[in-house]
């Protein structure tokens, strides 16, 4: 019997659905009935709450208020509920133009990796990026480079891999510290070649963080999620 591949928080987009050997025989059995389903019909079912509780496929495709018209990338109710209120706060700092839209963290051993790859994808989309490779200078501990990335951007993202979850422990990143960071409403987790649970064994706290992830969708989605996200 097929097994499928993400069984405890779910698939996070439709294609991911479709690749599942488990579940992509119903979803193309519910196929015709998912495109039927608007842009605008998205939003009214987040608004009113609707679509949530029925494990399907709708239930878990939306769009959020800052999605734009044109825009194919869909959400779970579980990203928008968490991207709400950093969305909120990217609002609230539109009126400080010095402000980088996006602090990458990342592992030392990932910059010229995923970390630069991922860098180069946001920027080709016109977001502003505050990457250690051009801005952080090298030996300052990560706290400090979080910290520091976050009061000068919009929104920090924390680029979660095997070398991520090796590397914070070592840092000594304690849980009232990384509180403080999450409190701020503007630190999204970007999970890539690990999973949730294995962050959540190193950081509790980032771990019990919704965020996105490349196992569920292509990168380049991602990357468009967060584009939308900070796009003002």
């Amino acid at each position: 019997m097929a097994r499928c591949t993400a069984p405890v928080r779910g698939h996070r987009s439709a294609s991911a659905v479709a690749n599942c050997p488990a579940c992509g025989g119903r979803y193309g059995r519910h196929n015709s009935s998912y495109r039927s389903y608007s842009p605008s019909s998205y939003s009214s079912a987040l608004r009113s709450g609707g679509g949530r509780s029925n494990g399907g496929v709708s239930g878990r495709s939306i769009k959020p208020r800052w999605s734009g018209a044109g825009s194919s990338v869909l959400y779970t109710p579980e990203e928008v509920r968490a991207l709400t209120p950093i969305r909120n706060n990217v609002e609230d700092l539109a009126k400080r133009p010095d402000l980088r839209d996006v602090f990458l963290c990342h592992a030392w051993d990932d910059r010229k990796g995923v970390a630069k790859e991922l860098y180069d994808l946001l920027e080709s989309r016109g977001v502003s990026v505050w990457f250690s490779e051009k801005d952080v200078s090298l030996g300052v501990p990560l706290l400090r480079a979080i910290d520091k990335g976050l009061a000068n951007s919009r929104v920090g993202i924390v680029l979660v891999t095997p070398a991520m979850l090796r590397r914070l422990p070592a840092e000594g990143i304690a849980d009232k510290e990384l509180s403080v960071l999450l409190s701020r409403e503007r630190l999204v987790p970007i999970v890539h070649e690990t999973t949730y649970e294995a962050l959540r064994e190193v950081s509790p706290l980032l771990g019990s963080r919704t965020g996105l992830s490349t196992a569920e969708e292509p990168i380049a989605d991602v990357v468009t999620k967060l584009a939308e996200l900070v796009s003002i």
